[in-house]
Parts: structure tokens; sequence; C-alpha cells
């Protein structure tokens, strides 16, 4: 992570490492040792215009170094799916999408497309708009345009990727989790 004290969160099983995730020397030493690795990288104002592309390629080539074989990435829900049957509304957001931040969904369907190239056990969860909001438990996992809402808590997300890391049911999939 970027800033270990932004967090605020301790657990014996947590291991809280700072670094750059345009290091691939950092990400290699972050994984070493690792089960499993939860990414849920993103575009910012001032990040790269390929952080999560080089992100990807990073913490893909340091899991086959190390042997970690268990992948749960996050992305948005804009990145397209086979599984995928948007109706208009749908086509409507991914229209603004590409207009308003091009670049930014450009990164992750290029980060989407290297992970589903890899041999690892990897999840795609992809996300609607993201809000504050207590852990329910009680979220939808389906498509686009297929048993999913517009928003999920950034708590029942939590929920369902830290599930993920040891549930096989979306191994190789990219379901998308909304409340």
């Amino acid at each position: 992570m970027r800033d270990r004290g932004k967090l605020g969160l301790q657990h014996e099983n947590l291991r809280l490492v700072q670094g750059d995730i345009q290091d691939a020397a950092q990400v290699e030493q972050a994984i070493a040792g690792q089960d499993a690795v939860l990414s849920v990288l993103g575009q910012t104002p001032t990040s790269p215009k390929d952080v999560m592309e080089v992100g990807a390629k990073h913490i893909l080539a340091a899991m086959r170094q190390h042997g970690v074989r268990r992948l749960v990435t996050l992305t948005g829900a804009g990145v397209e799916d086979p599984k995928d049957q948007p109706g208009l509304l749908n086509h409507v957001i991914t229209f603004l999408l590409k207009t308003i931040v091009p670049q930014a969904l450009a990164d992750a369907v290029r980060s989407v497309k290297l992970v589903r190239a890899s041999s690892l056990d990897w999840t795609v969860v992809r996300a609607p708009r993201i809000t504050d909001g207590v852990r329910t438990g009680k979220y939808r996992v389906g498509y686009v345009g297929k048993g999913t809402g517009n928003r999920i808590t950034r708590a029942d997300l939590a929920d369902f990727m830290l599930k993920q890391a040891q549930d096989r049911r979306y191994v190789h999939d990219a379901p998308v989790v909304s409340n």
C-alpha cells in the first residue's frame, strides 16, 4: 500500500507493506511467502496512465516467481465480460466511461487481459459504484445486466474479496458484486 497509516487495521495474520506498485522489486518482496494476493489497484488523478497494467505485470511475475497461485483482483464493472447482458443504461454508462475516463478504463481493460491470460487461479471482481457503509454480508453476485445492482459498500466488497481468497467458485471468472 502507498501509506500504511491510512488503513487503521491490525490483525495477527495481516502484514502491511508500504511500497510502490511501479517497483517490481518491492512488489516481489511483498508477495514472497504469501498464500494469496488481493489487489485493489486503481487510477487516481496523479497516477501513471498505466498503473493498473504495470501493477498487474509486476504482481503476476512475482506470483509466478514465488509459486503463489491465488489472485483476487478488483476492477470496475465497466470492464466487459462475455457473460454480461448489458441493457440500455449499461450501454450509456459504458459510453460515459469511455468519454470521461478513457485512460482509466483502457488501463483497467489491459490489466484484466493480462490476468485472464495468466495460468494462475484468478478471480476478477468487478464492482459498480463503491459507497461507504457497514458490512452487511448480503450482496448479489452476477454479471452486468444479470442479477446485480449499481452500487456496493466498501465493507461488503472487502468481505466478498476476502472470501474469494479461499472460495474457488469464481476461479477464472469475473463476476460483478453489488448490494
